[in-house]
């Protein structure tokens, strides 16, 4: 299901455009929408005011759940189906006429789609089991991916020795891919020590794209004096940066606010005959500047790139909606949203989450509910920031049952329950003063192998602190410390 726009469209969605209107009514919406749509259109909400935001003062204070209510994460909650189940279905689907090797390596599979690495391991260990294995390349890559994005680079390690035992030859991607795993959990020096592995390897030398895991560790970790010496290896061992090791270099340099290395990063690439700025290097940058909420700036180099010939994509639009959601600039929001319908650039899962989540951030639970039933209405695929951004909104407006509902529509959807997941629901119950149930999920948390990271803590120390128990903020605290010496701790 579509919206329809019957004003005139421009020829950039950028508002100081001299061409681009500065404000729709919302009669002109109205005149134009598709009187087949049942729906209500899903930008009208973009030009309410943020004023309409749900106040959570208004009622007093109550008890919002009972104690072990909390869903998705009891023994009440909806059942999720599990491996093994899968297994039986797939069995009596087919009528056993695959052999039970080839279902667990399904149900393998099916494991690591969802990244549910404890259960993939389970999976891989009956595989080993069965008379018919063969030890595969690829099912150790899928491995070392998956617990490298879980946060699990020792177990990573342990499938990588255990390929070797196995009598697969390591290469430099499968060197890479558990460099990356540690690179992923700030673990740079182990990063650097595998690097250093590699080199007295002959068939398995680091490349470009190991360069460029390390370089990405050592950015995000905010390590640039690491940099130049990386690129000086580099240098020496006559392997080029290509664009995409620029991009992250750039992309670093933006996060922290390094603008003139960012910019030298970007003058050289505009110099360079071998890695030209591309449209991922707009993004980088629209990105830097839209999230710090220069607005300005994003806009004036969306023209910049334009000039260069670059020209943008789904993404770029989806970063410019979601920078001026986080300004409440709900026209400039919407006329960027209708300049893709007219260039038949589609509305993608992204393109919705920063519309509701500007309205999430504010409280206001009627608009973010009319975006997230006009997503569902065009069969758009939630995700974990949809629901991380409705249980948000609610808290923050003080729907606390909808929060509960939420996380009941998440289990049913299979929304992984990661760190972002249960971020969301240990704030909506700080939010509702019920710590019992925050400190319940927390624990939670930590018995489904699903890391905390720092905003975790801080948003429990914050909720301590409002109620005076310096107890429990000390022993968070320490805590929290001893993850950081294990190298367990996220950001």
């Amino acid at each position: 299901m579509s919206l329809s726009f019957s004003s005139s469209l421009l020829p950039s969605p950028l508002p100081h455009n001299k061409n681009t209107p500065k404000h729709k009514t919302h009669q002109q919406l109205q005149q134009s929408q598709n009187p087949l749509h049942t729906h209500k259109l899903l930008l009208r909400c973009a030009f309410t005011s943020a004023a309409t935001a749900l106040p959570s003062s208004s009622s007093p204070k109550k008890k919002h759940w009972k104690q072990g209510e909390f869903p998705g994460i009891t023994d009440t909650s909806v059942p999720r189906r599990t491996a093994i189940k899968n297994i039986k279905k797939k069995l009596d689907r087919k009528n056993k006429a695959k052999a039970w090797v080839n279902t667990v390596a399904e149900a393998l599979t099916d494991c690591v789609l969802k990244k549910q690495w404890l259960q993939a391991l389970q999976m891989f260990e009956m595989l080993k089991e069965q008379p018919f294995y063969q030890p595969k390349e690829a099912t150790y890559m899928k491995l070392l991916v998956l617990l490298g994005r879980c946060g699990q680079p020792q177990r990573a390690h342990q499938i990588f020795d255990e390929m070797i035992e196995e009598g697969i030859e390591p290469t430099s991607e499968f060197y890479t891919a558990l460099l990356a795993a540690y690179c992923r959990n700030n673990l740079i020096e182990e990063g650097f020590s595998i690097i250093n592995q590699m080199k007295t390897v002959p068939r398995c030398q680091p490349d470009v794209y190991t360069y460029s895991t390390l370089l990405k560790a050592c950015v995000d970790a905010s390590r640039f004096e690491l940099i130049d010496i990386l690129y000086q290896e580099m240098d020496e061992r006559l392997i080029s940066p290509n664009t995409v090791t620029q991009n992250i270099v750039l992309s670093g340099f933006g996060k922290v606010g390094m603008y003139d290395q960012m910019e030298r990063v970007l003058s050289g690439m505009l110099e360079s005959k071998t890695c030209k700025p591309d449209v991922w290097t707009m993004n980088i940058i629209l990105s830097v500047f839209g999230n710090k909420g220069h607005v300005d700036l994003m806009e004036r180099w969306y023209e910049k790139f334009r000039n260069f010939g670059i020209e943008p994509e789904t993404r770029t639009f989806n970063i410019l909606i979601g920078a001026y959601g986080k300004k409440r600039m709900y026209d400039n929001m919407s006329s960027v949203m209708e300049y893709m319908r007219k260039l038949q650039f589609p509305w993608t899962t992204s393109t919705y989450n920063n519309v509701i989540e500007a309205f999430a951030d504010v409280g206001d639970a009627k608009n973010m509910e009319y975006t997230f039933d006009q997503m569902r209405a065009e069969d758009m695929k939630a995700d974990t920031k949809t629901f991380c951004c409705l249980i948000n909104g609610y808290a923050n407006a003080g729907l606390f049952h909808k929060v509960i509902s939420s996380v009941q529509l998440a289990a049913k959807f299979e929304i992984p329950e990661n760190t972002s997941l249960y971020k969301a629901v240990i704030s909506a119950c700080a939010k509702a003063d019920d710590l019992v149930e925050m400190e319940r999920v927390f624990k939670q948390m930590k018995d489904k192998q699903c890391l905390p990271d720092s905003r975790t803590y801080s948003i429990m120390v914050e909720a301590y602190r409002k109620e005076g128990m310096n107890d429990k903020i000390y022993y968070l605290e320490q805590e929290k410390q001893k993850m950081i010496a294990n190298g367990a701790l996220s950001d």
